[in-house]
């Protein structure tokens, strides 16, 4: 039996929730609702939801603050709600991982149809990483996709899930050059809604966190193009 799937819709307005919620509910998926930061991380904590629908303007505790802690240990699928609409917004959602973002005012059928394709591709996504997980090795860097971690000369690197796995599909095929949507394509596993900054974004943290010193290899930027992991020989 294929599970259902649930989402945790944090806003803190009630419309929200009964616009949204009445689709999902339509589409055959469940909710649970929170209204502020600090309930909506304790509702995740103890259900696990599939999917997050989340506010960035909420009391307590804000979505970005709440985005960055649900990150720190689920990669779960984040759609951020903006009203503002600015661009430093939707930055500021895509670096602390969100997968994508939506401007108030908005179509509660649109949200969903949102979720629904985002859901369907990350499952795909999943599913396959779990059918070719494997460990990559270049010189003292490892990237272990069984533990999801990260090490460089033994020493282990923090990063997210999303980050872990673009290193992976680059340091797995050093020298291959990557377009952002083909990054998007492969890491996200679905149709990117918007732009391709959010594997900049992530390359970024990644480069912060890997070491420069002592290391003979790099993750290369192809102006125009993409990346690349380029070993010096």
């Amino acid at each position: 039996m294929t599970k259902v799937p649930h989402v945790l819709i944090c806003d803190d307005n009630q419309a929200i929730h009964d616009t949204i919620g009445l689709y999902l509910k339509a589409e055959g998926m469940t909710y649970s609702s929170a209204f502020d930061g600090l309930e909506a991380l304790d509702i995740f904590t103890k259900e696990r939801p599939d999917f997050v629908i989340l506010d960035i303007m909420m009391p307590k505790l804000f979505g970005t603050e709440v985005c960055k802690e649900i990150r720190k240990i689920s990669d779960v699928p984040i759609l951020m709600l903006t009203a503002k609409g600015e661009e430093i917004d939707r930055i500021v959602g895509l670096e602390i991982g969100a997968d994508d973002y939506v401007i108030k005012p908005f179509s509660p059928r649109e949200v969903v149809t949102r979720v629904k394709t985002i859901l369907r591709r990350y499952q795909v996504n999943n599913k396959e990483l779990e059918e070719t997980k494997k460990v990559v090795k270049v010189d003292n860097l490892v990237v272990d996709l069984e533990k999801y971690t990260i090490e460089v000369g033994n020493q282990q690197i923090e990063a997210t899930p999303k980050e872990i796995e673009i290193l992976y599909l680059l340091a797995s095929n050093k020298g291959k050059v990557y377009t952002r949507e083909q990054i998007l394509a492969i890491v996200w596993g679905y149709d990117y809604f918007g732009d391709t900054r959010a594997v900049d974004t992530h390359i970024k943290r990644l480069r912060k966190k890997l070491p420069e010193d002592d290391v003979n290899w790099c993750i290369k930027t192809i102006y125009g193009v993409g990346y690349k992991f380029e070993v010096n020989k």
